[in-house]
């Protein structure tokens, strides 16, 4: 009986835990075997060659920049957005008229699919008619049109600056909730005490709010590694592959230039990655808990 009471919670996750093996394990098989097969652009497997799409995609300078970008894109994006939204959760966490209509117009964009953001950000940037080039002509900061999705040094901070944008709401939802978590009491002995509210940030606020900042970050992180909607509506990797990512380099690999091969190997690259960044921030967050 008491083995049966043991078992019960096993039994109980028992058909989750089968679900999760079979939507996440066979895909991963089927990644992994692809990886190491020669793949006809229809699916069909004609032959198994080891690592040589592991080692062709290695030589490719295309994916090593791909790579770099991606990091590059991750940080600047993650950064940005952590920089974003904590005074901006800050300034909407405050008392003051309106501020339900201005946490609508925040978490509005949040709505709309990054393809369709994408869409109309490119519509402004558009070099010809586009609303950005209007604006600063009308501020005489700028006398001609800028092409600035055809210009590799322009065209990627463009792209930065949409991923910030877009990420903005989802991480203010994330740190009004720390916000909302945190007791009023402590604030007003701090006050009492003579701190001022660059302390009471500093020593308070910010500690307190840690937690779910690292949540917002290793979110994003994983969201915005895999971000794929941005890049390829505004440039499909362009001009001359200098707006690339990964998962845009992937894409390319398999759909445009027919290589399955080549993109399952790109695909276990990239899990290796996230991979290793979550085992990294689970051990820090073990170490930071202990001390």
């Amino acid at each position: 009986m008491r083995a049966v009471r043991r078992a019960a919670p096993l039994l109980l996750i028992l058909p989750s835990l089968l679900l999760a093996l079979a939507v996440i394990g066979y895909p991963l098989y089927e990644m992994i075997r692809l990886s190491l097969a020669d793949v006809s652009r229809f699916g069909q497997i004609r032959g198994y060659v080891g690592l040589a799409n592991f080692a062709r995609v290695f030589a490719d300078p295309v994916f090593l920049s791909a790579l770099l970008r991606t990091l590059e894109w991750t940080i600047a994006v993650v950064g940005g957005t952590v920089l974003v939204a904590t005074p901006t959760a800050l300034i909407l966490h405050q008392n003051f008229w309106g501020r339900s209509l201005a946490r609508t117009l925040v978490m509005l964009p949040w709505a709309i699919s990054l393809s369709m953001a994408a869409i109309v950000w490119l519509w402004a940037f558009d070099g010809d008619h586009g609303m950005v080039n209007a604006s600063l002509r009308s501020l005489g900061l700028m006398s001609g049109n800028v092409q600035w999705m055809a210009r590799a040094e322009t065209a990627f901070p463009v792209e930065i600056g949409v991923g910030i944008l877009v990420s903005v709401p989802f991480s203010v939802t994330i740190l009004l909730g720390g916000l909302s978590s945190i007791p009023g009491d402590i604030y007003e002995a701090a006050s009492i005490d003579g701190a001022s509210r660059l302390q009471a940030f500093r020593f308070l606020t910010l500690p307190l709010l840690r937690s779910f900042i690292n949540i917002a970050i290793v979110l994003n992180v994983i969201y915005v590694f895999n971000s794929f909607p941005i890049i390829w509506v505004m440039t499909q990797g362009g001009p001359d592959n200098s707006t690339h990512i990964l998962v845009t380099y992937l894409y390319e690999l398999a759909f445009r230039l027919g290589r399955p091969g080549p993109a399952a190997a790109v695909s276990l690259v990239m899990l290796a990655i996230v991979f290793s960044f979550t085992m990294i921030y689970v051990r820090l967050q073990a170490r930071e808990q202990s001390a």
